[in-house]
């Protein structure tokens, strides 16, 4: 026989539990900032809200659509699903890390030369995973779509590149545009 206890919800719980508050120290795009947060609140939030840094933007907040995609100590993460006060002295960059107007990153240009966005809402995560994904290939990791995982370096195939990057949703649907920006960084011929 079970016995069943009776205790508050869950959100009353969570309400009635003073929030906790912390000094965090985060290095983005090569420079030190800091900020007072609620250690619940996730990297995107503390980003977009607090350091005024937009360019990842809040798609799903459920890490489907990558909309919120920033690179990690060189690794690509949905800053949705993650808290900031973990990111506490790790290398965070974000769009606005990547490039400038006049000094574009590469792969940013690609996007521009073959119109790889439409709205622009998902640009920046996409060109974040695009980043961290060449960088992926170019180590040799295989993806689900690698036809020889012993080949190095990985032939970046439109498949190839589809499967990498499926990660992030373009709703607008510039996938081909965007597959073939990725593709002319990868053979080296953007300008």
């Amino acid at each position: 026989m079970t016995t069943l206890v009776a205790t508050k919800p869950l959100a009353a719980q969570d309400a009635a539990a003073p929030a906790s508050r912390a000094r965090v120290r985060l290095h983005i795009n090569g420079t030190d900032r800091s900020a007072e947060l609620d250690t619940r609140t996730t990297l995107l939030d503390a980003l977009r809200e607090q350091l005024h840094l937009t360019g990842a933007k809040k798609g799903c907040d459920h890490g489907q659509c990558g909309a919120c995609t920033v690179l990690v100590n060189g690794r690509r993460i949905n800053a949705c699903l993650t808290l900031a006060v973990m990111h506490e002295g790790d290398d965070i960059v974000t769009i606005e890390g990547l490039g400038a107007p006049g000094a574009l990153h590469p792969l940013q240009a690609a996007f521009v030369d073959h119109d790889g966005f439409q709205c622009g809402y998902c640009t920046a995560g996409q060109i974040c995973s695009a980043v961290a994904m060449l960088a992926e290939a170019k180590a040799g990791w295989p993806s689900h779509a690698t036809a020889d995982v012993t080949a190095s370096p990985i032939a970046l195939t439109d498949d190839e590149i589809r499967e990498r990057m499926s990660g992030n949703i373009c709703r607008c649907a510039a996938y081909p545009n965007i597959v073939a920006a990725i593709r002319a960084v990868a053979e080296g011929t953007t300008r």
